[in-house]
């Protein structure tokens, strides 16, 4: 880089050593402009040509070794300038999975530009292990949303560091610990037993699921983080206010900003991403400020009180472990963010396959049936108990239905690092998983595009020893290694539950046994692009949830 720069000084102050004679002769003048001209748009040009585009073309040019490094990688040169941007538009896994299958190798490991930006993508789940449980790739790539929503202060994006891994430390503690995780069930078996006496009144007519589960999972978190319960059949303002906070921070986040991949752009906020965050961030700290000030209220009252929910746990820590209240903003909001989500749109796609499998909705029943029996209601201990068919269900629907098909956050090289065998990855190169191309990958998966839950059972109907936790990069829909996602276990335990209960209590069909439509809409997770619409009959009526 710094040859292409230097390069650059030197015609710059050769041209205006010459300005002087040049004014004198228009002709001369006109001449050098053209051959300037010229020469930029053929150095673009090489640049435009070059395998990935661009931004590589830029950076093995400024290196004078335009094929080094192991050998440029394979990839779309994309258009002028702008590169490959338009992948990411839209269904952005479905597009670089087509992108990969049209260029031999590309599979392994892609090469694309976005703008200025350098980017990798591997449908390999090989590559993926070694991207992902790499120190080389801890980091994440700027991005201004993330920024202005103030998530480089918590666990998502913060620099990989001491200060990362000290969030990361207290979540796993205090949050997603197999204890903790186990004494939230009474908060899960609760919620189950509202959405089911919420779903139940609207029995009588169609019903878009969406809403209660979403409405569920925000409670879920609330709950378990902020230590505060809310009625799923009853919206207060608080909730209302609540749900807008984290809609507009998903649309702000999943964004695709340009100028983020182009710094020509940065200062003119074309797409008001600088101007969003900057409104929902103001917003967001007074709600989540003012519910830290009821806490310490509250533990001023009762100094020795054991935490009682994770704000509790934040205002306790000492020492070199305690945070700042404006870090406390960041990591609850990013709490309530990410815990919402994931879990909603996952259930979701659940249902729908349901639906649309009547067997695999009555297999699931008649072993509701067995473990829990037809006169009892799903509870938690119960939910996390043998039920080797229905946990068979939600792998196969995230290996079909990703909710981060590209895996949510990019990584980031932080140094050349070789992946794949010998493929070397400049440093500073943002780095992505095409989760979605692997689970329908045919060397990885058999009849990849068949929806059979089957495959991940054992013979004689016990569950098959394939963990969906990131050891194996054939379906690691949370990411693997260290920044993978920390709530895993919680998500996982979450969607059991609240599945069971919903499909132990009701027979679930379409209006007028309508087709369900399973199109999808990518914003921060792939989501159904119309929601999900059912008729319900209660399997077990007149008796209550526990």
């Amino acid at each position: 880089m710094g040859s292409a720069v230097e390069s650059g000084w030197v015609v710059s102050l050769s041209l205006a050593a010459k300005c002087g004679e040049l004014s004198a002769d228009p002709s001369r003048f006109l001449s050098l402009a053209f051959v300037v001209v010229v020469c930029w748009l053929a150095t673009g040009l090489l640049h435009w040509v070059s395998p990935g585009g661009p931004a590589w073309g830029r950076y093995w040019w400024s290196r004078r070794r335009p094929w080094g490094l192991g050998g440029a990688i394979p990839g779309p040169s994309g258009l002028p300038v702008i590169g490959s941007i338009g992948l990411m538009s839209g269904l952005a896994h479905r597009k670089l999975a087509a992108a990969a299958d049209a260029i031999p190798g590309a599979r392994r490991l892609m090469a694309l530009s976005l703008g200025d930006t350098r980017v990798v993508v591997t449908c390999d789940p090989d590559v993926a292990r070694d991207i992902l449980n790499s120190s080389d790739f801890a980091e994440r790539p700027a991005k201004e949303s993330a920024y202005g929503l103030m998530f480089h202060r918590a666990i998502g994006f913060a620099p990989y560091g001491a200060y990362w891994r000290n969030l990361r430390r207290i979540a796993g503690t205090h949050l997603f610990s197999p204890k903790q995780i186990f004494a939230f069930g009474r908060h899960r078996a609760e919620i189950a037993a509202q959405m089911v006496r919420a779903l139940d009144g609207l029995a009588s007519e169609p019903v878009q699921v969406r809403k209660i589960v979403k409405q569920a999972s925000l409670n879920h978190v609330m709950w378990f983080v902020f230590g505060k319960q809310y009625d799923l059949e009853r919206e207060t303002d608080e909730l209302k206010e609540l749900r807008s906070l984290v809609e507009e921070g998903y649309e702000l986040l999943g964004k695709l900003n340009w100028s983020d991949h182009l710094p020509v752009l940065a200062g003119l906020d074309l797409q008001r991403v600088r101007s969003g965050c900057s409104g929902l961030v103001r917003r967001v700290d007074r709600f989540v400020a003012r519910i830290i000030e009821e806490h310490r209220v509250e533990r001023g009252r009762d100094p020795k009180a054991a935490p009682g929910d994770f704000v509790d746990v934040l205002l306790s820590l000492q020492g070199s472990d305690r945070l700042s209240d404006s870090d406390m903003v960041a990591v609850l909001w990013e709490m309530i963010f990410r815990g919402t989500d994931t879990v909603a749109v996952l259930i979701e796609w659940v249902l729908a396959r349901l639906v649309i499998h009547g067997e695999v909705l009555t297999r699931v029943q008649a072993e509701l049936d067995a473990v829990v029996g037809r006169d009892r209601a799903v509870t938690a201990s119960e939910a996390i108990g043998p039920l080797p068919y229905l946990q068979a269900v939600i792998k196969e629907t995230l290996r079909v239905h990703p909710p981060g098909p590209l895996l949510s956050w990019a990584r980031m090289s932080t140094s050349d690092a070789s992946v794949g065998g010998g493929i070397v990855v400049p440093a500073g190169t943002t780095v992505m998983v095409n989760m979605w191309a692997i689970a329908r990958d045919p060397t990885a998966w058999p009849d990849p595009l068949r929806f059979d839950p089957v495959r991940f059972l054992a013979p004689g109907g016990r569950a098959a020893e394939f963990p969906v936790m990131g050891s194996d990069l054939r379906l690691a829909p949370f990411g693997s290694g260290r920044r993978s996602c920390p709530g895993k276990g919680l998500a996982m335990a979450t969607v059991e539950l609240w599945v069971a209960a919903l499909a132990h209590e009701f027979e679930w069909r379409t209006p007028s046994d309508a087709d369900v439509d399973l199109s999808e809409v990518l914003r921060l997770s792939c989501e159904m692009a119309a929601p999900l619409t059912v008729t319900l009959r209660r399997r077990r009526r007149g008796r209550e949830m526990a």
